[in-house]
């Protein structure tokens, strides 16, 4: 039985969630980990998911303001053994049915070329890929995209 929480960076399933996320990424990143690290610090995340399997803390994600129409897609991650369960695309449909109560119109996210599943989940969830935003502009290894929410 999968339940979505709603609550903050400060939840300790979040955090432990973030951990393993952060251990899987730095082997797939490898010397790049570093770069990206810095972009993905969790303590002023107000709007965050934990996804728990009969009341175990499977999966998480959050979202995050990036300009006054959009909002980020961050720390999306599902305990390996818990993929392909639907998960993740439960979470990323809580995140954005959140960011539309909070009147976002659109989200945006920045994944890795080493992440192939992220890239199907995102795309399977109808995100296209757009040019790199921000600090990933010219980085060969990122892939950017955005899903508008509504009609503007």
């Amino acid at each position: 039985m999968l339940t979505l929480v709603k609550t903050t960076s400060a939840d300790a399933d979040f955090q432990e969630l973030v951990a393993l996320l952060d251990q899987d990424l730095a082997v797939r990143d490898g010397a790049d980990h570093g770069f990206y690290a810095q972009f993905n610090k969790i303590d002023m995340i107000r709007h965050a998911v934990v996804a728990y399997w009969n009341n175990q803390p499977v999966g998480c994600g959050a979202i995050k303001k990036y300009d006054e129409e959009a909002v980020e897609v961050k720390r999306m991650f599902v305990r390996p053994e818990f993929r392909g369960k639907g998960v993740a695309p439960a979470i990323l449909q809580e995140l954005e049915a959140w960011a539309k109560e909070l009147d976002y119109t659109a989200c945006v996210l920045e994944t890795g070329k080493k992440q192939p599943e992220a890239i199907r989940l995102y795309e399977k969830s109808q995100y296209a890929r757009t040019p790199n935003y921000g600090q990933y502009a010219g980085v060969e290894n990122s892939v950017c995209m955005r899903k508008e929410l509504r009609e503007k």
